[in-house]
């Protein structure tokens, strides 16, 4: 008979199998001692975006999610696969409750349906909902230099804004907006004629283009460090890499047409791209790591590398961030009473 932890975590990798199809395709190179916590980690994430994205009451998932939080850092997690193995995986490498926590909050902002002035705005929501599962999987992976956390949380920020240019005409059919506000006012746009727009056109394509380009410009520092994980990770996480940027290529491949398609990697891309990043590993083992690896971190990113960069007991109790999470619905509760 399967133990309870095994059981757990089949159900974890089942849903990343089914939800997450590049992060699973990546996934395949760990070890199986990185493989499985990282699983946790990632299922709890989806199952948290899920929560948000596809209920209705959006604040009240919110707020739930906050609770289960609190249930896995006082060690009695709800009765729930996702929430055990992420409870496990918790107690195994002592991360700090910031990290989940930034997620949460940026979780928050999709809520409140937030948008983003600038574009620096828009980076510091992919901190949160991206960066900060990177800077998780360093701590899984044993890595806490400062560093390497801050090239983990530039690949974070590039794997969002893919996802984003990706998404563009899913979101505003959904009534989201991620485009920085800004962007659209140089390009000549109102919000309403990205909401309702129903073929691609130029204006759309050169915002597309210009996520992309930020991206590429991130997905080429966090090679570095890359090369500074240990060994036996490095081929899962250079696919990682290469294989969200594929998205990207195939957005140019269709003249960054995200209006009327959604971009994908087909499998043959994904095993041919699995062959690059091994190739690449190996590399790493005897090139000299570029010195990409010491530039500064993005500003957004840097109260997650702090939070990351120091091992300590995990702390139950309330932190500044979660406050101020908490302090976010509140404020949205009066607004809705107001209304």
């Amino acid at each position: 008979m399967r133990s309870t932890a095994q059981s757990d975590m089949d159900y974890c990798k089942d849903a990343i199998r089914h939800g997450s199809l590049s992060f699973h395709a990546a996934s395949t190179l760990l070890p199986k001692s990185v493989r499985e916590p990282c699983l946790a980690l990632y299922a709890f994430c989806r199952l948290a975006d899920d929560e948000v994205d596809l209920k209705a009451d959006k604040s009240a998932s919110v707020r739930d999610l906050i609770s289960r939080l609190d249930d896995v850092y006082a060690g009695r997690p709800r009765n729930r696969p996702m929430d055990r193995a992420f409870t496990r995986m918790v107690q195994e490498f002592d991360m700090p409750r910031a990290l989940p926590e930034a997620l949460l909050e940026g979780l928050l902002w999709d809520a409140l349906g937030k948008e983003y002035d600038t574009f620096d705005d828009l980076v510091s929501y992919a901190a949160r909902v991206a960066s900060a599962v990177g800077a998780m999987m360093c701590v899984i992976m044993g890595m806490r230099d400062a560093d390497v956390l801050a090239r983990a949380c530039d690949l974070g920020v590039a794997m969002q804004l893919t996802n984003i240019a990706r998404d563009v005409g899913e979101d505003a059919r959904e009534g989201r907006l991620y485009i920085p506000r800004q962007w659209l006012a140089q390009n000549g746009l109102a919000r309403s004629d990205l909401m309702a727009a129903d073929v691609t056109r130029p204006e759309i394509q050169l915002m597309t283009r210009q996520l992309l380009s930020q991206a590429d410009q991130l997905y080429h520092r966090s090679e570095a460090g890359i090369a500074r994980l240990p060994i036996p990770v490095r081929p899962a996480m250079f696919a990682a890499r290469h294989i969200y940027a594929a998205i990207g290529d195939n957005l140019r491949d269709h003249d960054y047409n995200n209006i009327t398609r959604r971009a994908r990697t087909d499998k043959f891309t994904k095993l041919r791209l699995l062959g690059l990043s091994a190739t690449k590993a190996a590399a790493s083992m005897v090139l000299p790591t570029p010195a990409t690896v010491y530039a500064r971190p993005l500003p957004q990113t840097e109260f997650l590398i702090r939070a990351a960069a120091i091992k300590k007991e995990h702390d139950t109790g309330w932190s500044d961030r979660f406050i101020s999470v908490m302090e976010q619905l509140s404020q949205s509760d009066q607004s809705n009473i107001g209304a």
